[in-house]
């Protein structure tokens, strides 16, 4: 290849002012610190006082007061990609310590945490019912690497030496005097499915503060077909080691069945500092019995066409409670008519049997077949409130007539006799005239 001599000039003058560019540029300056390191603390954000019974979200609070004091900026020294006052991979982990606290979360990794930066970490701990009022301390350990040192090799290379560091901080957890619910006795009376009846609880405080104006509270819990008519039974003072009683009328859905139902009790009191405190709900399961059910155990009345009759049913009480004042009415409807439709049961215990009385008339054209008639049973239950039964159905059985009786309601047999009286009548009508004419 030929080079001319424009070419060779342009190439020379080229390499000169590259030679001329590196000379006259300034290398680029680094940065490194001679001295520095994290330094951690760790605070509570929020309230540290806590009530037996509750489960709590504590929030801790991470700072990094860690500072870069001496820094140096040269030409020719590479930056570095840690700095010494950055905690790196922190891991907080709280311990229970000598505190009746059950810590439920596991340590947790925060990440980085530079100079004059913090962050939260939260947790969840359970204070038991039986905790003891007082103050106690919980450990919360730090683990953290930090760059401790960076030594530069020529121009383009660095090596990091880094520490790993374990730290420890207590942190005051104070648990409050408070009162302690435990329910030591669970009675009914007449709870039944379509009922009402009422929920006697025995209470005891077995925590280790008084309660003043204390007031136990019943309620529903979820869709529980128990629901509380009165919910409320004031208590007064409730002392440590003290039982009260608490009675509750509730009601209780017709479609419940015959198990244990769910309700939740509180009690809210005045405490030692004179502040309103709830205690945490207790779910107790409450038994229910059966819907208060009648079952007709007499067999089928038989009515016959054209006639009023007199028939007797027997009612048996297939639940769980007493029913008082029972009454039944039997709705007729075509073909029957009445004018006795309503009987009255008197008291039926569970098991028991009363006989109703019904008069009925079947309509002489009725089909001869079994028939049902509806009937309810209406009462009142130990609390005397008023209650009807589910229908009941009567079966009753339209027979036709046996014997004379049955030739009498005869179409034909009622045609012949009044054939044979018109007949006996216009012989005896003709037999008069004809004497008479004589």
């Amino acid at each position: 290849m030929i080079i001319t001599h424009l070419q060779k000039a342009f190439l020379i003058a080229g390499i000169a002012l590259l030679t001329v560019s590196m000379i006259t540029s300034p290398a680029l300056a680094g940065t490194k610190y001679l001295t520095g390191s994290p330094d951690l603390t760790v605070t509570i954000v929020g309230n540290n006082e806590f009530v037996p019974g509750t489960t709590v979200t504590l929030q801790i609070q991470v700072q990094n007061s860690g500072l870069n004091e001496i820094k140096f900026v040269q030409t020719g020294i590479v930056d570095t990609d840690d700095i010494p006052s950055t905690a790196k991979m922190v891991t907080v982990s709280l311990l229970p310590g000598n505190s009746p606290a059950l810590i439920k979360s596991d340590p947790q990794m925060i990440g980085d945490i530079k100079g004059s930066e913090s962050v939260p970490a939260t947790f969840e701990i359970l204070v038991p019912d039986d905790a003891k009022a007082g103050e106690y301390m919980l450990p919360v350990e730090l683990n953290y690497t930090y760059l401790q040192n960076a030594e530069q090799q020529g121009t383009d290379s660095i090596t990091y030496r880094y520490a790993e560091k374990r730290v420890t901080f207590n942190l005051p957890f104070i648990v409050q005097s408070a009162i302690t619910l435990q329910i030591a006795d669970v009675k009914t009376e007449n709870i039944n499915a379509g009922g009402s009846g009422y929920i006697i609880l025995t209470l005891k405080n077995t925590g280790t503060d008084t309660g003043e104006n204390a007031v136990a509270n019943l309620s529903r819990s979820g869709n529980s077909p128990i629901v509380p008519v009165s919910s409320s039974v004031f208590l007064g003072t409730f002392a440590p080691n003290t039982t009260a009683t608490a009675k509750y009328k509730v009601s209780v859905s017709k479609d419940a069945e015959p198990q244990d139902y769910p309700v939740t009790v509180s009690v809210v009191y005045d405490n030692t500092d004179g502040e309103t405190v709830v205690t945490p709900d207790q779910k107790i399961g409450v038994p229910v019995g059966s819907d208060v059910e009648f079952t007709i155990i007499s067999a089928n009345p038989e009515l016959n066409p054209g006639k009023k009759s007199f028939i007797q049913v027997t009612y048996r009480n297939d639940g769980s409670i007493p029913v008082y004042g029972a009454e039944v009415r039997i709705s007729a409807v075509d073909p029957f008519t009445s004018a006795d439709d309503l009987s009255y049961l008197g008291d039926i215990q569970p098991g028991e049997s009363k006989v109703a009385r019904f008069g009925l008339t079947v309509d002489a054209t009725a089909d001869t077949k079994i028939y049902g008639l509806d009937s309810e049973v209406k009462y009142r239950d130990a609390l005397d409130d008023s209650h009807v039964s589910d229908t009941v159905k009567v079966p009753i059985d339209v027979v036709s007539k046996e014997g004379f009786a049955a030739l009498l309601f005869n179409p034909v047999v009622i045609g012949l006799i009044l054939v044979i009286i018109l007949g006996g009548a216009y012989f005896i009508y003709e037999y008069r005239r004809k004497q008479q004419t004589q």
